[in-house]
Formats: C-alpha cells, structure tokens, sequence
C-alpha cells in the first residue's frame, strides 16, 4: 500500500493536466471577453444603420 502512495505522489500526470486546465480556462476567459466586446460594438453598428435606413427614404 506504501508503495501504490509513493508512485502517486511521483505521478507528474495529474500536474500537468491541472496545468492544462488552468491555461485552457485563462484562454476561454480572455475569448469570451473578446466576443462580446466586439458583439456589443458590432450590435451599436448595426442599430446605427438600420436606424440611417429606416430615415433615407424620406
């Protein structure tokens, strides 16, 4: 039973997943701030010439 311990706390395995992880979620954090900093400015855009639409015909 020691011995199944010791090769447990040797495994670098599960430390490099965790490590993994970690950079997996900094990377989806820093997506997901990017989309909708570009879905808001994209939605101004949008409203802005539909609004200009809706006024060039009269």
């Amino acid at each position: 039973m020691l011995d199944v311990l010791k090769r447990f706390a040797a495994d670098q395995a599960a430390a490099t997943s965790i490590e993994y992880a970690l950079i997996a979620a900094g990377v989806s954090i820093t997506v997901i701030a990017a989309v909708q900093a570009v879905g808001t400015s994209m939605k101004d855009r949008f409203v802005d010439v539909s609004d200009k639409l809706a006024t060039a015909g009269r």
